[in-house]
């Protein structure tokens, strides 16, 4: 129990160093199981399930604050640990979530590991490196735009493997690399965490409002997608915190969700083809997601930060998983040099 909510944590290892681990969307934090335990004796890993997520308290999510509700869950996590200095780790929009956190709490931070992270600027609706808005509501963001074939089946527990949209065909799609699979007990562990997520307009997807701009629909108010929405999610801010941890910024070489050409966002499924009516590169372009990422963090740089990118071969959206060798070898080396450095 924190000072905000009841918590489901995993932990493993009883080191003296700890390192918190964040999930992204659409999941839980059994998909850390294997990383946690690979870490070594030097660290004590934990892994929050994120409200809206798992078997933490399903409280609503604010979509206004942008990632803040899920920022100030972890400051109270952090507390009801009593951690003191940490390494902090986000995947996906966990990465988003690791971002909002640091500006406020920097000095606490050992160092910061972004995988595959939420752009700074949020998901769809910009058009360039420096998160310039596509339309002034932020139209092709938020609860709307997302799969409510998806959702449904979310909803509706689908475990089969029957329909393009069931929560197993998009884990094993998307989340990695075809035909990459995990053996018969992750998968299950995988989909498990994917139902875990809390559906409905205070949760995953959160609700939309119709729009005049192309797709019709901007984002609303509550809940998960809206609060990842570039109406409400800039952390572009984080180039100029102090102190400055350094930051490894790892990701797949193909990943389908995060990405310059994301499968994910309206506007490069209408250039496509794949979404009708798209108004074309000048009115509606792909956000250039990794883009963004990398301005940002040349920012930090540029401030006095230290920040490393690296890319796994061979890997989508989830390289810990994936390509489990080549990722801990980076991470492992990042936690190290960053205690020593601490």
């Amino acid at each position: 129990m924190t000072s905000r909510l009841r918590i489901h944590v995993r932990e493993a290892g009883s080191g003296p160093v700890p390192v918190v681990l964040l999930h992204g969307n659409c999941s839980s934090s059994a998909f850390f199981d294997e990383l946690m335990l690979s870490l070594g004796p030097r660290y004590r890993a934990i892994a929050p399930d994120l409200r809206g997520y798992g078997q933490t308290e399903p409280l609503p999510v604010d979509a206004t604050r942008g990632c803040g509700d899920w920022a100030d869950d972890l400051a109270a996590l952090v507390d009801a640990l009593g951690l003191g200095r940490f390494h902090l780790a986000g995947w996906s929009m966990g990465g988003g979530i690791a971002m909002r956190y640091a500006p406020d709490h920097a000095d606490r931070l050992l160092s910061l590991t972004l995988i595959a992270p939420l752009s700074p600027f949020g998901f769809g609706g910009t058009r360039d490196a420096e998160g310039t808005p596509t339309a002034p509501d932020f139209a092709g963001s938020g609860g709307g735009t997302v799969n409510r074939d998806f959702v449904g089946r979310i909803a509706e527990g689908d475990r089969g493997a029957d329909h393009p949209s069931s929560p197993r065909n998009i884990l094993n799609s998307f989340y990695f690399k075809p035909p990459f699979r995990g053996t018969e007990e992750q998968e299950e562990r995988w989909v498990d965490a994917l139902l875990s997520t809390r559906i409905g307009d205070d949760h995953y997807p959160g609700d939309a409002v119709p729009s005049g701009n192309w797709p019709d629909m901007a984002p609303g108010t509550r809940g998960i997608n809206n609060a990842m929405s570039p109406k409400y999610h800039n952390v572009s801010h984080f180039a100029h915190i102090d102190p400055k941890p350094p930051v490894l910024w790892i990701r797949g070489d193909s990943d389908q969700i995060v990405s310059d050409t994301s499968l994910f966002d309206l506007a490069y499924l209408g250039q496509i083809g794949a979404v009708p009516g798209w108004p074309g590169p000048e009115a509606c372009p792909p956000q250039p997601m990794v883009a963004q990422t990398r301005f940002v963090l040349e920012r930090y740089r540029a401030g006095g930060g230290e920040y490393e990118e690296v890319v796994i071969a061979d890997a989508g959206h989830s390289p810990f998983i994936e390509q489990p060798q080549a990722f801990l070898s980076h991470f492992l080396r990042h936690l190290e040099r960053s205690s020593a450095q601490s």
